[in-house]
């Protein structure tokens, strides 16, 4: 009876733990540029530290995803979930 109890547990805690998400966001960087209002992202996806898709989250493509020139603000947002994780760098600017 307690083994069946304990398996339940444990399904119920990796249930749990597999429909939960984290998500971490700051910035990287300001510059004086103004914000001429456009945005750009670029990202790539990351199961157990290897790249998935071959992404690129660099600041210079999110600002060619977004055709800006002249960067204001870099931010990078890493989305955690149980298995696969996201890295997002989000740049604006004009």
């Amino acid at each position: 009876m307690k083994v069946k109890n304990i398996t339940k547990a444990l399904f119920t805690g990796l249930f749990i733990m597999s429909i939960t998400a984290c998500s971490v966001s700051g910035p990287l960087f300001v510059t004086d540029n103004q914000d001429g209002g456009k945005v750009g992202k670029s990202s790539y996806r990351v199961l157990f530290g290897f790249a998935l898709d071959g992404g690129d989250a660099s600041i210079k493509k999110a600002a060619e995803n977004g055709g800006i020139t002249k960067i204001s603000t870099v931010d990078q947002k890493i989305e955690s979930g149980l298995i696969i994780s996201r890295v997002v760098t989000v740049v604006t600017g004009e």
